[in-house]
């Protein structure tokens, strides 16, 4: 069996450019919702390939280690942006190399040590608060907590220095660009990452710190199965991915509230639903705009009743899997009181989001904190007027301005 004859341009909408506008899925992804297991789509570079969208199917393709991504590495594959990766990365490996290097970093993520940072995350989040109630309203919401609170975190975790954030994040704003920067500049920004990371690991080495980064370089050095690119590459992905998914998420988190009032009014009136809250929201609330990574069978496999020859290449969208109404009663709905089980908002199998944990514990400790401190806090702005970010890998927002008369201790 085969679905859709002629292939779809992808990702959704403004031909390969935009897949969203603000947190609607486009209508051709709604389209689809129902229609088809996978989905037959023609990329911007290197053909044609699946999508998968059915949270079954998207639970296969990420679980199954017929699926790679290691084969699909520095090859012409099916993709959004027109490099082709050479720098090889954790994500671009499967088992057993892609163990050995997550195994590095794994211990420091674990729930109950992420769970130890509480206090230090609400401490950041209060200070953050303070300072823009200090300045006064309206304020940006990004620039005042979204960005700063995640940064800042991931910075003391690995040993970055602070005072470097606007050179890492800017450079990781253009890395993780579709179309927003040249391909140039995409490849810049990699370099500049990497560098970097590399600079620091090699301090690390002459002058041992109790951080991360320590603990990366001295793996390094005492098991030869690792070299310096490979470190390097996984300290920039714990950088990279441990302040920008949150960063935005939690902007596009507090929008997704300020366009369900229903919803926010629950939250205020019961502070204490703030972990469910955050899990419903991460089901609900887009955050990747294209497909990812593309993994590729490395034999003939059956999926959703359609026959995935060897080497083609298939991508999974989360958002569809995250709304499937197989899995989840009415999922086009926002209702913070579900019992949300199953989302794969972190991914799922060997490339589940390592920061997992971490992202929860700030999200959960940001958004309940601002209601409590800011009952009334809304838009300074009409929804429609708020500025959305274009052509990135992650959806986000440029600002979040709001506004508040009233201010809790």
């Amino acid at each position: 069996m085969t679905t859709t004859e002629h292939p779809i341009n992808y990702p959704f909408s403004g031909g390969g450019t935009d897949d969203y506008a603000g947190l609607n899925p486009s209508p051709e992804r709604a389209g689809l919702a129902d229609g088809e297991p996978l989905v037959r789509v023609r990329l911007p570079y290197g053909g044609d390939a699946w999508v998968a969208r059915r949270h079954d199917d998207v639970k296969a393709v990420l679980g199954d280690p017929r699926f790679s991504r290691a084969v699909a590495f520095g090859k012409d594959v099916p993709r959004s942006t027109p490099l082709i990766r050479e720098d090889r990365t954790i994500l671009d490996m499967d088992p057993p190399d892609h163990t050995r290097l997550r195994k590095l970093a794994a211990k420091a993520f674990t729930a109950k040590r992420v769970e130890l940072l509480r206090p230090r995350v609400q401490q950041i989040v209060n200070t953050l608060i303070d300072e823009m109630i200090a300045k006064g309203a309206p304020a940006d919401l990004m620039s005042s907590v979204s960005w700063p609170l995640p940064i800042t975190v991931i910075c003391e975790m690995l040993g970055v220095p602070y005072e470097d954030r606007e050179k890492f994040r800017g450079w990781t704003d253009a890395a993780l660009a579709l179309t927003a920067f040249t391909p140039a500049e995409i490849e810049q920004a990699q370099q500049n990452l990497t560098d970097y990371m590399s600079g620091l690991l090699d301090q690390r080495r002459e002058n041992p710190q109790e951080d991360l980064l320590t603990a990366l370089m001295q793996a390094r050095d005492n098991d030869d199965r690792l070299n310096p690119d490979e470190i390097a590459q996984l300290a920039v992905a714990l950088l990279v991915g441990g302040h920008e998914t949150t960063a935005n998420q939690f902007g596009n988190f507090v929008y997704n509230l300020f366009n369900h009032p229903e919803e926010l009014a629950k939250l205020r009136a019961n502070p204490d639903m703030v972990n469910s809250a955050v899990e419903e929201l991460l089901r609900h609330t887009p955050l990747g705009a294209s497909g990812g990574f593309v993994r590729i069978a490395t034999e003939d496999i059956e999926l959703g009743g359609t026959t995935v020859r060897a080497g083609e290449g298939v991508f999974v969208d989360l958002i569809a899997a995250n709304r499937d109404p197989r899995r989840f009663d009415n999922p086009q709905e926002l209702r913070l009181d579900r019992e949300v089980v199953g989302h794969i908002a972190f991914g799922h199998g060997v490339h589940h989001c390592i920061g997992a944990q971490l992202a929860r514990l700030e999200l959960q400790v940001a958004l309940g904190t601002l209601f409590k401190r800011f009952p009334d806090l809304s838009l300074a702005v009409d929804a429609q007027e708020v500025p959305w970010k274009h052509g990135r890998l992650v959806r986000g927002l440029q600002e979040l301005p709001v506004t508040w008369a009233e201010v809790r201790e």
